[in-house]
């Protein structure tokens, strides 16, 4: 059950994904005032920015866009490089998709903007359930950068993660309840080639968010007929 906060203002972090989307939808029914930040690292997938846009503007949600151009030239990855094909992880190894500071500069980028406008809670879709292996996807990190956070600018920052102990059927089943499901489906971008909606069906995104999509469904389905 949700703790609403009607009289508080949240900033959520947003990709313009399935689980940020999620995340936002999370946030307008949580808090009394939202903005949403997307933050431009020169990702490849540029249609990733407009897409945050567009759903910002159908939800009617502030939204900032933050130059994070220099993470680019810090951390060449797949999400950044042509030339870098997407794999996952072997042998212990991180994914290629892995951006090393992203989450950390993120949130911290989205604390500055929060202290600026008045809002002290931040929200994030991180999860430790479907979390590829990311070290700044764990629920440790969050407390951790939290704690800092509040020190850092002496301000009662709450980082909140609705998605991190939930998979990603249990993802898809919370945007139904909140009345998002079609809308994340339809409009959101997941994929790792920048196809909206159901994606490649190839990419590890979209193999991930497919799996989720169909045993949510044949949930649904079987709790529909028993």
């Amino acid at each position: 059950m949700l703790q609403v906060l009607r009289d508080e203002k949240a900033i959520v972090v947003f990709s313009g994904g399935q689980d940020s989307t999620t995340c936002l939808f999370w946030a307008l029914k949580q808090f009394k005032e939202v903005e949403a930040v997307t933050f431009d690292y020169n990702q490849k997938n540029r249609l990733e920015i407009e897409c945050a846009k567009n759903i910002a503007k159908e939800l009617r949600v502030k939204h900032h866009i933050l130059d994070m151009s220099l993470l680019n030239q810090l951390a060449p990855n797949a999400l950044t490089r042509s030339d870098i094909e997407v794999t996952d992880g072997e042998d212990g190894e991180l994914p290629s998709t892995f951006v090393p500071g992203r989450n950390l500069l993120f949130l911290t980028f989205a604390g500055v903007l929060a202290y600026q406008v008045g809002a002290k809670h931040l929200v994030t879709g991180v999860c430790e359930t479907d979390f590829s292996g990311y070290p700044d996807c764990r629920d440790v990190f969050i407390k951790s950068l939290n704690a800092t956070l509040n020190l850092s600018m002496e301000y009662p920052f709450v980082i909140h993660t609705p998605l991190m102990w939930l998979n990603k059927a249990e993802t898809w089943k919370l945007a139904d309840e909140l009345g998002g499901f079609e809308f994340v489906r339809e409009q959101t971008l997941t994929c790792y080639n920048g196809i909206i909606s159901d994606g490649c069906g190839e990419c590890p995104a979209c193999k991930l968010r497919i799996k989720g999509l169909e045993d949510y469904l044949s949930e649904k389905g079987s709790a529909a007929n028993d």
